[in-house]
């Protein structure tokens, strides 16, 4: 990975940095934090996935994360939401889909196949490339969390992968994608029309089947104006509940989708996680 990008920020530094991606198939930014902490020793490594429309400079920049990350001492990780790029397939006149929408699967269909493969990337080559590039990174002690697309990404990648992530949460999570409009939309499109391979993406079909060794945080504001058609946490409560597994489920009163609820509620998320992963 090359540095595009440096500041100082809170003792620490928050950088930006492009690479060729193999699983993508296209150039790729993310950006990382690193506290003062790291420059002492090892750290643990927290990903943030980002939601529909997104890069990584929303959360970089509205979510304030920065400030609780150097107080708790945990490198802070910010990848794209998809693939980007002239020779990537888009669908330019569609929000949910396309570039910005990679909804963190791999995509089995084309056009799509070749270059929309974010769980790889989160999975597989982006914690090699953190490893190798940031000072401080201990990728033995690895969390995941994210925000509505990138909350969905979080809780699947999590849930599949045990032995990777110690700890998960989310704000506004899409729990149940083969439920609901964003989800049957994305998956059918990325993954053709049997769904029984949509369920590998699916929280609270794999919770239900795979179960989570610890607690998970879910943050869900009620004035969320997707809550009821989109989002419905109450799928992913219910699955816990019958798979024995803790969840606790914040629903915030006067709360919406945006940034001003994600900032409200970070500094929660990045101790929540600080404690899994330091204790």
């Amino acid at each position: 990975m090359q540095m595009k990008s440096e500041w100082n920020s809170f003792g620490g530094r928050q950088a930006v940095y492009v690479h060729n991606s193999t699983e993508l198939g296209s150039t790729a930014e993310v950006a990382v934090f690193t506290p003062p902490q790291a420059d002492a020793g090892r750290v643990p490594v927290l990903t943030y996935l980002s939601g529909l429309t997104c890069t990584w400079e929303n959360v970089t920049t509205k979510a304030g994360f920065q400030a609780w990350a150097a107080e708790a001492g945990v490198i802070v990780v910010c990848p794209d939401t998809s693939p980007r790029g002239d020779n990537v397939p888009d669908a330019s006149d569609e929000y949910d889909f396309g570039q910005g929408a990679g909804f963190y699967v791999n995509a089995t269909r084309e056009p799509w196949a070749k270059n929309y493969r974010m769980y790889a990337y989160v999975v597989e080559e982006l914690p090699g490339l953190i490893a190798n590039t940031v000072n401080g990174a201990d990728m033995q002690r690895q969390g995941i969390f994210g925000h509505s697309m990138g909350g969905h990404g979080a809780l699947t990648i999590a849930l599949k992968n045990p032995g990777t992530y110690r700890s998960v949460s989310a704000f506004a999570p899409i729990v149940a994608p083969t439920q609901v409009p964003w989800g049957e939309k994305a998956l059918g499109r990325y993954l053709g029309d049997d769904k029984s391979d949509w369920m590998e993406y699916d929280a609270v079909a794999l919770v239900q089947s795979r179960g989570w060794h610890d607690e998970i945080l879910i943050d869900q504001g009620e004035a969320d104006e997707f809550l009821l058609e989109q989002l419905r946490p109450e799928l992913f409560q219910t699955a816990c509940a019958d798979a024995g597994v803790d969840l606790q489920l914040r629903m915030q009163p006067g709360y919406d989708h945006s940034y001003y609820f994600i900032s409200s509620f970070m500094r929660d998320h990045i101790a929540w996680h600080a404690a899994q992963l330091t204790g």
